[in-house]
């Protein structure tokens, strides 16, 4: 998996209201800043309830210990995910489509590369996940979503392969259809026609523990 081969401006307000994967990371952010808070208060509370006891220093110190990474995390989560510039400009181009409309959300299926170097020969999957918002595309099976794949994280058996890969669509970085147009020409047609050719094998898909299906 290489860097995108399709640079073009984020528009921060547009991906701030649409992109569901930067929404979730912040959720992390302030679900880690929660379990801080909550932890420092049952230290609290255990020393006031119980006294200076020692056993209940060591559990209090363990519980401060434990808010402070989780404080920490705070600060590490944003960095290590980055910027939705960053990540546009990080991640390949990849063909996605709309594979299931529900009544509140959708299904995209993409065709991803899994293979961490880029050099190496190319190891395809399909790769789903469930939006609620897709500004700039009709909610109908089929639609084309030219999108980037974003990698997560390695199996320590396999360190070659992405175990996980979120397809991010370029229409919640800009509300530009010429810029999602071009995008969906940069892709190679025969990507586009594999994948599409690939919808019907959502539910397998779904199956799988991360919502990567390896293709033979």
């Amino acid at each position: 998996m290489s860097s995108t081969d399709f640079p073009f401006t984020v528009d921060e307000t547009h991906n701030k209201a649409n992109n569901e994967l930067i929404r979730d990371s912040r959720r992390l952010v302030l679900s880690a800043g929660v379990f801080g808070l909550i932890q420092l208060a049952v230290a609290a509370g255990v020393l006031w309830y119980f006294g200076g006891q020692p056993w209940v220093w060591m559990m209090a110190i363990a519980l401060t210990v434990m808010a402070l990474v989780s404080f920490g995390m705070m600060f590490v989560l944003p960095r290590k995910v980055g910027t939705a510039q960053e990540l546009y400009d990080r991640y390949p181009l990849v063909p996605a489509v709309v594979a299931a409309v529900n009544e509140r959300d959708l299904v995209l299926l993409a065709l991803v590369d899994t293979t961490v170097d880029g050099n190496e020969e190319s190891r395809w999957a399909l790769a789903a996940r469930t939006v609620t918002r897709l500004a700039g595309h009709p909610r109908k099976v089929g639609e084309r979503v030219p999108s980037v794949a974003v990698a997560g994280q390695r199996n320590l058996s396999d360190r070659e392969h992405w175990s996980e890969v979120t397809p991010m669509p370029i229409a919640w970085a800009t509300p530009d259809r010429s810029v999602i147009d071009r995008a969906s020409d940069t892709i190679p047609a025969a990507q586009w026609k594999r994948l599409e050719k690939s919808v019907s094998r959502l539910a397998e898909v779904r199956e799988t523990p991360e919502d990567l299906l390896v293709l033979d």
